[in-house]
């Protein structure tokens, strides 16, 4: 994740202030100048940096931090919520209009994701808010770009709209609208055209766009990669188009991630969306508050929760905490988990949301993405009696298991024993007790 540097660099102070009891005011300042030059090197800008530390140094040296049996705590509460409020305190949704279809207009420079990211955010809406997203083909000048348009907004399911051999851009997005109105669309995204730089001539073009459109929003894509010069970006097409919000894309990448806390504050408008991958479903609403969590390394349980949500089956969920509970739970039901465990995204990911895991130190873990199939390809090779009754599995079989699934016998022998260690738990919280052990699952 972006702010994996900040988040260590964080983890280190406060360990440092908790290591101290009691503080003093002179505790308390150095602690501030390591944040301030930890903020500094995460490419937040000397602007922002600033207003942060005076503001937490502000509030931590007080008689509530500095008398309190927890003043450590109460600096990392101090620093959460000064992070949130400096990326806009709330999360900001979509204004759409009273009357659809609602235009927004996505502009930004070539290279920042702008084409992926519009079909990600209708893809979004279709899937997640049951809306009807048309999304409009109006970077005229790079063929590819109508190409790119037409594979993501087929990969999503959302129709494009082009008008071929039409170069004004304005003709076509009016063009587009009409077709909204007629056939039921309630958005419509506007894929507009890049450049390399911000030159007169793309905004002349966007403002014409602006004129004729009277969008509900339009949405900035900035590079999360590009650090400060994304902020750079965001304040000029800012200044030049008034724009109501910012999609932060590749925050996934080894970035410093200072543009997620400075560009709100720069530009005065709020991000609206981040993309966290580059699949077209990782796309998220932004939440200041589980940003700043994750950055102070306190893991995102809302997010996490989030994605169980929508991959795991309600009614299956049901049945399964009844076969836990009965201690009927076998290796056909472990095959299921998994596969639903799967669709949620690579494993780091999501321990990156579990709280007090650093996201940093999974990069020396080598999470082996691979190791999911090895333990379906193990489960695979098996009869569906031996997946009933994993007790009956002895030598030869799980020889015969190992070569039908190309592992070895010590990944046979260890998933084995990982599930019988879990049952074992299951079934200690079945009967209402507490403890257990779970052994390391092999994935």
């Amino acid at each position: 994740m972006a702010f994996d540097s900040l988040t260590e660099k964080l983890a280190g102070v406060f360990k440092k202030l908790r290591g101290k009891g009691k503080l003093s005011e002179t505790d308390v300042k150095e602690a501030m100048r390591e944040i301030k030059l930890a903020l500094l090197s995460a490419d937040v800008s000397f602007k922002v940096t600033k207003e942060i530390v005076a503001n937490i140094t502000e509030k931590a040296i007080g008689d509530t931090v500095l008398e309190s049996l927890t003043p450590a705590q109460q600096i990392v509460k101090i620093v959460n919520n000064e992070l949130c409020e400096i990326m806009g305190g709330v999360n900001f949704k979509l204004n759409l209009a009273p009357k659809p279809p609602s235009v927004i207009m996505i502009v930004g420079l070539q290279g920042s994701g702008k084409t992926t990211n519009v079909a990600k955010i209708a893809g979004y809406f279709k899937n997640k808010l049951s809306k009807r997203p048309l999304l409009v083909a109006c970077d005229v000048y790079r063929p590819a770009a109508i190409t790119q348009l037409l594979v993501v907004g087929e990969q999503v399911d959302v129709s494009v709209f082009k008008i071929d051999n039409e170069m004004d851009v304005v003709k076509i997005a009016k063009e587009a609208v009409r077709h909204a109105q007629d056939h039921g669309n309630d958005l419509v995204f506007i894929d507009t055209a890049g450049r390399l730089s911000i030159d007169n001539t793309l905004m002349d073009e966007l403002l014409r766009l602006k004129t004729a459109l009277n969008p509900s929003e339009i949405l900035l894509t900035v590079d999360a990669m590009t650090g400060q010069d994304a902020v750079n970006v965001a304040e000029t097409f800012n200044n030049l188009l008034d724009i109501t919000g910012v999609v932060l894309t590749k925050t996934d990448g080894d970035t410093r991630g200072g543009a997620a806390l400075s560009v709100k504050y720069i530009t005065q408008k709020p991000i609206k969306f981040v993309g966290t991958g580059e699949k077209l479903t990782e796309l998220e609403p932004f939440y200041p508050e589980r940003m700043a969590s994750r950055i102070l390394g306190m893991g995102d349980i809302l997010s996490l929760i989030e994605k169980a949500e929508e991959t795991f089956d309600e009614e299956q969920a049901h049945k399964l905490e009844k076969k836990f509970k009965t201690n009927k739970f076998d290796l056909n039901d472990f095959l299921e988990q998994l596969a639903q465990v799967k669709k949620m995204g690579p494993i780091e990911n999501l321990l990156g949301l579990v709280p007090g895991v650093n996201a940093n130190a999974l990069k020396d873990a080598k999470v082996d993405p691979r190791a999911m199939d090895r333990t379906e390809a193990i489960i695979r090779s098996m009869t569906n009696k031996e997946r009933e009754k994993p007790e009956i599995l002895n030598g030869s079989r799980r020889k015969r298991i190992a070569m039908g699934s190309g592992t070895k016998v010590e990944e046979v022998n260890k998933l084995i024993k990982s599930f019988d260690q879990m049952k074992t738990m299951m079934k200690r919280f079945g009967k209402g007790k507490k403890g257990g052990k779970m052994g390391n699952m092999p994935f």
